[in-house]
């Protein structure tokens, strides 16, 4: 059972000041800046910490990301001056490691790398600390390169195994660079010993908790939230809950968006996009919350605890971080059809004795503050 107190959000303003004093001139290296996700939402939080850092990205977009990104120095690596890069960035991947060892990082005695697409290779001073903040080991180069494979037209099949072993090489070689690690789940902490061989921390990323608020009223639907692609898995809740014949709203675009709608039942609604005061309303008003992803960390079920409402996730992944299974939500271990019904049916059973407050309490561990101090030590 985890513990449920809230992490303390007494923010530790000697060690933060302790850290401003010891490290005079910081880099953070960002992997690409075209949106605005959960990487860039710590990246948000790394310039608070650190309000004077430089940023350093392979691409940025600046109409693409918030203010608070956009107002600050951005450095870009040769990536950028490429044909149709800021769309088609990934393309380029083979060219991303030469990229970074061409950054001049001379003079920051702190670097941070936030790594998700290529971004701890870069070569620092000797005298300098990097740490690098991994949201997940790169994905296509490790345990989902044959799902990207598959995905991929004839010739990027015929000439990813030539090159994405060249990858791997220099993703192991260049893990040597990094300091310390800090891992953004328990899952990607094992991601990155498998891969790497290295240690590391766990930080869990932050999530603004205080966005979210308890509603009053809680309606019949169930709700699934995401990017409609395979590995989140949206078919299995559409799927099941056609089966069930109980009410789901699907939120969420992407490539599987016209076959869920082929799919979609009479009770399964799918709706593509919704402001944020909507989306805040559908968290706070559902029944519960479907989560069919194996996710690196997972930020929706912790903005749905927020809002004091259960979680019913895959057993797997950074959900077993967040949800406390029979006390914030309910686990199912298999990706599979049955195993979700089944699930949807002992949810049911168990959703008389679920405690809001509970679930807003778990929320609180993963608020900014939390992941501020953790940043902090794993400075020391």
């Amino acid at each position: 059972m985890l513990n449920l107190r809230p992490v303390s959000e007494d923010g530790d303003d000697s060690l933060l000041h302790h850290v401003r004093q010891r490290f005079r001139k910081v880099a953070i290296v960002h992997y690409w800046l075209v949106t605005m996700r959960g990487g860039e939402r710590v990246i948000e939080r790394l310039l608070r910490l650190f309000p004077e850092a430089d940023i350093f990205t392979h691409v940025y977009d600046p109409a693409r990301v918030s203010r608070t990104i956009a107002g600050r120095k951005v450095t870009t690596s040769f990536i950028q001056k490429l044909p149709g890069a800021r769309r088609h960035y990934q393309k380029y991947l083979p060219l991303m490691p030469m990229a970074l060892e061409e950054m001049d990082l001379r003079g920051y005695d702190l670097v941070i790398s936030s790594e998700s697409g290529p971004a701890k290779g870069v070569i620092t001073d000797p005298d300098a600390l990097h740490v690098c903040y991994v949201h997940s080991p790169m994905r296509y180069l490790w345990d989902h390169y044959h799902q990207y494979r598959e995905g991929t037209g004839p010739l990027n099949r015929a000439v990813m195994p030539f090159l994405f072993h060249r990858l791997r090489t220099w993703d192991v070689a260049s893990a040597s660079r990094v300091d310390r690690y800090v891992a953004n789940s328990h899952f990607i902490q094992r991601r990155i010993e498998r891969a790497w061989r290295m240690p590391s921390t766990v930080v869990h990323p932050p999530v603004d908790v205080d966005l979210f608020a308890l509603s009053r009223e809680v309606d019949d639907n169930y709700l699934w939230v995401g990017q409609l692609v395979p590995y989140k898995r949206p078919d299995l809740a559409v799927e099941a809950f056609n089966r069930l014949g109980l009410p789901l709203t699907v939120v969420g675009d992407g490539p599987m968006a016209a076959s869920l709608r082929r799919m979609a039942g009479p009770t399964v609604t799918i709706i593509p996009r919704l402001d944020f005061a909507n989306l805040r309303r559908h968290y706070a008003r559902c029944r519960g919350f479907v989560f069919t992803a194996e996710e690196d960390f997972g930020i929706v079920p912790v903005e749905v605890m927020a809002s004091g409402r259960p979680v019913l996730a895959f057993g797997k992944g950074g959900a077993l971080d967040t949800v406390v299974d029979r006390q914030t939500g309910l686990f199912f271990d298999e990706q599979t059809v049955e195993a979700l019904t089944e699930a949807v049916s002992r949810f049911e059973d168990w959703l008389p004795s679920f405690e809001p407050e509970l679930a807003m309490l778990q929320a609180r561990r993963f608020a900014p503050a939390a992941f501020d101090a953790g940043i902090l030590r794993s400075l020391m």
